[in-house]
C-alpha cells in the first residue's frame, strides 16, 4: 500500500532523513521516501497505517503533517 502526505518544514536533505528515519520505525512500513523541495513523503506499507501514527512520527522528527 502506498500513501503520500505533505510535510511542513522540510527544507533540506537532512530534514528528509529525519522524517524518513522516524516514519521508518513504524511497524508495517517497508519504505519511506521524501522530497524537501515538494514537501511530499511517500510511504510503502504492508497494511494501513493510521494517519495519527504518521503524524506522531513526523512530530517526533520536528515537523508537521499538513494533511492532519
Amino acid at each position: 500500500m502506498q500513501t503520500q502526505f505533505t510535510i511542513v518544514g522540510m527544507h533540506c536533505e537532512h530534514c528528509e532523513g529525519r522524517v524518513q528515519r522516524e516514519i521508518g520505525t513504524i511497524s508495517g512500513v517497508s519504505e519511506v521516501s521524501s522530497d524537501h523541495r515538494t514537501g511530499i513523503v511517500t510511504i510503502l506499507s504492508d497494511r494501513t497505517v493510521p494517519v495519527e501514527t504518521i503524524a506522531a512520527a513526523v512530530d517526533e522528527a520536528g515537523y508537521d503533517l499538513a494533511d492532519a
